[in-house]
């Protein structure tokens, strides 16, 4: 059998289940730290409940997914995920998901592996989402994780201290109203609403536009140019005027990041 039989023969076998995301559907992408917990308590012992290294090799990450080779218009970060939402008109791979899936975990793996020295690993999904509000609504799930988990986290460090056992902590959380816990933060000092909000909301990044200045050595003068800055945003809106803030990356200029 001549090889580029053999060739044709085989690679049935690798794209037989090859699945597209569809033309007009939006795509999402979350990426997650596996075994995180162990890694950056027992091996590595960030600070708990919240480490701002940490935090930094989490955005340090996002960045670099934001700049692999996919067009990406809003990436999302809070504890060991990331999440990113891809320009409507992102056809790279033929919108395959397994490379999807694939190349964004492995990218996220070893950027992270390299910031901190160690072996890291992510997984990847894709959420497809066919209308506007599916994205603004994922996107609030994630912000409201976030405020859920930090909540329970600073609450549950607090027990920690006291001599609390973890398995005790987590009971006594169980049944917790809001209220509740915010009340046994503040038998501890602590004002949750005082919280820095980049532990309560996540951090954002997305491009904009930045004017600058630089010298043209063929007409031989200073000109000015647009280029598009990626930034880290640390104090996101939040609730409905946080969903506006996610339409205008499927809506605005901010989509041609």
């Amino acid at each position: 059998m001549k090889f580029d039989e053999l060739d044709d023969r085989m690679r049935i076998f690798e794209t037989a289940h090859d699945h597209c995301v569809l033309p007009g559907i939006n795509i999402v992408a979350r990426l997650d730290g596996r075994s995180f917990t162990r890694l950056t308590k027992e091996i590595h012992k960030f600070e708990a409940p919240f480490d701002i290294k940490f935090r930094d090799l989490m955005t340090e990450t996002a960045v670099h997914l934001m700049n692999c080779g996919f067009k990406i218009v809003y990436g999302y970060t809070e504890s060991d995920e990331i999440s990113l939402l891809f320009h409507p008109e992102e056809d790279s791979f033929n919108r395959k998901l397994r490379k999807l899936n694939s190349l964004l975990a492995a990218e996220a793996s070893a950027k992270f592996s390299t910031l901190i020295k160690d072996i890291a690993c992510f997984d990847c999904r894709i959420s497809q989402l066919p209308i506007e509000q599916n994205v603004i609504d994922y996107f609030r799930w994630r912000s409201e994780d976030a405020w859920r988990n930090a909540l329970n986290s600073h609450c549950y460090w607090q027990l920690r201290k006291t001599g609390k056992s973890a398995i005790d902590a987590n009971n006594m959380l169980i049944g917790m109203s809001v209220a509740e816990k915010n009340e046994l933060l503040f038998q501890f000092g602590i004002n949750f609403n005082d919280i820095p909000n980049w532990q309560k909301r996540g951090i954002g990044l997305y491009w904009t536009k930045q004017e600058i200045s630089g010298w043209n050595p063929i007409k031989k003068q200073e000109e000015k140019s647009i280029r598009n800055k990626l930034k880290t945003d640390y104090e996101l809106p939040m609730k409905e005027e946080y969903d506006n803030f996610i339409s205008s990356f499927l809506n605005g200029d901010t989509k041609n990041g």
